[in-house]
């Protein structure tokens, strides 16, 4: 599949969880109950988070390479298409948009629908130009690119790219609230396509997948509450988060470290810790984090 060799040096949320809590991990590690952070420890650590927190989860293309390895058939339906960019009144609701429209644009180009990304991109375009971050997103070579499917490493790569440098230049310039939305938008939307998918397209892999969001959900929310009480729309998405928090509470997720793995590459020795996970998640559970995704995610981009 094209793009497969740019996808492996990508890893985020959905594709290869690690984050944090990781370097905290023994023989065996099981997600605590009680996995709420202080809001004080939040504002102390939210630059550091959101740096963290965006290298896992701000590539807008991953969800969509899983659902190609799952060789689940493109849906439009999927898409956050009632999104008008002209209907966003505020910097909240621009950056927000911003990443949902991120992971729709992953999702069009993984299944080659570059010619239907058009529209999407000119959505994209005018919400960054909102924030004043347009300056990043190098519309009219990614245009072309779109409508030349023979790129499409390049469109990919150069899609990651813009968002990436949107990302930091945020983070740098004291304007961390709307990466962190950002973030959240690619999230929340990721977080639906894998939901909707697993609904009509039963599989354990996706399953498990969804399930270990309970560690990124955490992240987010630590990312989130220093600004919670900023304005109504970001007390709103707060509250929205811990709902969808309360879903997973019951959720467990155990790891097992393996043995090492090592690999010669270059003429050097890599060597790679290997760890399993297991969910124990019920069906039940997952159909709530199904429904309450499906819910905040629509009142998102409904407006």
């Amino acid at each position: 599949m094209k793009g497969k060799a740019l996808l492996i040096l990508l890893i985020t949320a959905f594709v290869c969880f690690s984050c944090k809590n990781s370097t905290k991990k023994n023989s065996e590690f099981v997600f605590p109950v009680a996995d709420s952070v202080p809001v004080g420890e939040a504002e102390k650590l939210s630059a550091e988070a959101i740096a963290e927190i965006s290298k896992n989860i701000s590539s807008p293309v991953e969800i969509a390479n899983l659902l190609q390895v799952m060789a689940v058939p493109f849906s439009p339906d999927y898409l956050a298409s009632t999104i008008n960019p002209n209907q966003q009144a505020t910097a909240f609701a621009k950056a927000l948009s911003l990443g949902i429209l991120g992971a729709d644009l992953g999702y069009l180009n993984m299944y080659e629908k570059t010619g239907s990304s058009l529209d999407i991109l000119s959505s994209i375009k005018k919400l960054a130009e909102g924030i004043r971050v347009g300056q990043f997103f190098d519309f009219e070579t990614i245009k072309r690119l779109s409508l030349n499917k023979s790129n499409l490493d390049s469109l990919l790569f150069l899609s990651i790219d813009s968002y990436d440098k949107i990302d930091k230049y945020l983070r740098d310039n004291d304007r961390g609230q709307l990466s962190a939305l950002m973030i959240i938008g690619v999230w929340i939307e990721g977080q639906y396509l894998a939901t909707q998918v697993v609904r009509e397209y039963p599989d354990s892999m996706l399953r498990d997948r969804i399930g270990e969001q309970k560690i990124i959900l955490n992240d987010l929310i630590m990312l989130a509450s220093p600004y919670c009480s900023k304005d109504s729309e970001f007390n709103s998405l707060c509250r929205n988060l811990q709902d969808i928090k309360e879903t997973y509470r019951d959720i467990k997720i155990t790891y097992t470290i393996g043995e090492p793995v090592s690999v010669e590459k270059d003429g050097a020795l890599i060597v790679t810790q290997t760890e399993t996970s297991k969910v124990d998640m019920t069906k039940e559970q997952l159909a709530s984090i199904i429904d309450v995704t499906k819910n905040i995610r629509n009142k998102l981009i409904i407006k």
